[in-house]
């Protein structure tokens, strides 16, 4: 099975560089990354010329224009530049566990899509972290014991570990909670639905809409959490003018049947 993780970024090199760290730690190396750039700097680019040159697997960089907000756009020409069976989305501020790859691939299921977790780092915590360029993706359960009760994380128990299971499956018509900074979708589910639909304009519930479709067109939630985690960098909330009329999309959504997105992934193939 070939993953491609795609990683939405926007002018945080040091982030990425810390993300791109975390995939040369991986237990596993078979796998590609797609940098879906929304409209990034020059200083972007030489970190990833950096990590191209460094890494044993693919990095490629899909850029578009800096007009505004288009996660949903940049992902969807990610992922048509991949011929990978299974994508992980993530985003440029989430550095994988070293076990984040192996663990998709050992829970990815026909028919399922993975949702994942996520740790949540402090603001001064994760300026520490960039500062110092700390790995704190091959820290010890110790000491992140010891940040959770020095308040530099939101909570621990993502970063343990537990093994494949019926309970995973408990909850298959889940949508709410799923968020792209940490799914595994296998890629033909994603032609299947047309991408994600690039109508949303501006911060907000583009994941959501994809995942309702996923669900629409009989693909499962699985639960990942416990198995494939990230670590995700404080950053200042983004620009929110745009959540009500993306809200009352997603609304117009789910009272109707649509599977395929609006405007999605079809027009890059």
């Amino acid at each position: 099975m070939k993953i491609a993780v795609i990683p939405a970024t926007y002018n945080r090199p040091d982030a990425l560089a810390a993300l791109l760290e975390g995939y040369l730690a991986q237990d596993e190396g078979n796998f590609e990354i797609i940098l879906a750039d929304d409209g990034s700097a020059e200083a972007t680019q030489e970190v990833v010329r950096e990590y191209q040159r460094r890494a044993t697997f693919r990095i490629d960089h899909v850029w578009q224009d800096n007009q505004g907000y288009r996660a949903a756009t940049i992902r969807n020409k990610a992922l048509a530049k991949t011929d990978a069976d299974y994508v992980i989305y993530t985003d440029g501020d989430c550095i994988p566990m070293p076990w984040l790859v192996s663990g998709h691939r050992r829970l990815a299921q026909r028919g399922h899509f993975l949702a994942g977790n996520r740790v949540l780092l402090s603001e001064h915590f994760t300026r520490r972290v960039l500062a110092g360029k700390t790995p704190v993706h091959t820290w010890r359960l110790s000491q992140w014991l010891s940040a959770w009760l020095h308040k530099d994380i939101n909570r621990i128990q993502p970063l343990l570990r537990l093994p494949d299971g019926a309970w995973r499956g408990l909850r298959p018509g889940r949508w709410k909670g799923c968020k792209t900074c940490n799914l595994g979708v296998w890629r033909d589910d994603l032609q299947l639905v047309n991408g994600m639909d690039e109508t949303y304009a501006g911060w907000g519930m583009e994941d959501s809409d994809l995942v309702i479709r996923l669900l629409r067109a009989n693909i499962k939630h699985k639960n990942a959490r416990f198995a494939a985690p990230v670590l995700h960098l404080w950053h200042r909330e983004n620009d929110r003018s745009r959540l009500a009329e993306n809200q009352r999309r997603l609304e117009l959504l789910k009272q109707s049947t649509h599977i395929e997105a609006q405007l999605g992934l079809k027009q890059y193939q």
